[in-house]
């Protein structure tokens, strides 16, 4: 599936790895709309887009998540795909993170994703994608990351069951399945210090592995044995 011209949003566009997937999408001449919540990011982001339609949101108001992609088919003539770059981190063993903590990260990290991609399968046309960032953490949930690492693995759980509901509507449902990507986003976790991790993949190199995921129809980017990142149609 060559990513098409006629659209793709991106929700979570102020993040570091949100705006660098609109701007490569944005230069390979695809028409992007950008959705994230820091107003003054998003207007940076969008007149590096072109002036891209740009839109907030708040991820707890999982009606205006859905209204978003609505939003985004009406400003570009339709979608061809929405690709959910939003999350949110926390660190410290189970029983110092507080059940609001918890609820923060299930929001953020499934619930709001879900009711992007949930208000995107009516609206986007066979040979389309839906996509959303999980992490190597819902596969290998490390100690101190539990509340983390089950909100991505809710998330990756819930694409996959979808993949199987739409096996025959043409729309392919991809996971982006990151190990540490140098973006900073554990530096700004809503609760506690992020252990000492490995130096990370450059947010280029993921990048590349999600535009070439979404150029042909691949259902997983993860973590590879013989590159940094592997593709799996």
């Amino acid at each position: 599936m060559p990513i098409r011209h006629r659209g793709i949003l991106v929700p979570g566009a102020t993040g570091t790895l949100g705006a660098a997937l609109a701007l490569r999408l944005h230069e390979q001449g695809v028409a992007v709309a950008v959705a994230g919540r820091d107003r003054p990011g998003l207007a940076r982001v969008s007149r590096a887009c072109g002036d891209a339609p740009a839109r907030a949101f708040d991820a707890y108001d999982l009606d205006q998540c859905a209204r978003t992609v609505t939003w985004a088919a009406s400003e570009l003539g339709g979608l061809d795909g929405v690709v959910v770059c939003v999350g949110s981190a926390a660190f410290g063993p189970a029983e110092s993170v507080g059940d609001a903590v918890a609820e923060h990260l299930f929001t953020v990290n499934a619930l709001a994703p879900m009711a992007f991609l949930r208000a995107a399968l009516p609206v986007i046309e066979p040979g389309g994608v839906i996509a959303a960032i999980t992490g190597a953490v819902a596969d290998s949930p490390p100690a101190g990351m539990a509340d983390y690492s089950a909100s991505k693995a809710a998330l990756a759980t819930w694409l996959r069951a979808v993949r199987r509901e739409q096996r025959e509507s043409g729309v392919t449902v991809l996971e982006i399945r990151l190990p540490h990507v140098e973006t900073g986003f554990a530096g700004r976790a809503v609760l506690g210090s992020p252990p000492v991790l490995p130096t990370g993949l450059s947010v280029a190199e993921a990048v590349d592995a999600i535009v070439a995921a979404l150029s042909t129809g691949a259902r997983l980017v993860k973590p590879g044995r013989d590159a940094p990142l592997g593709i799996e149609r």
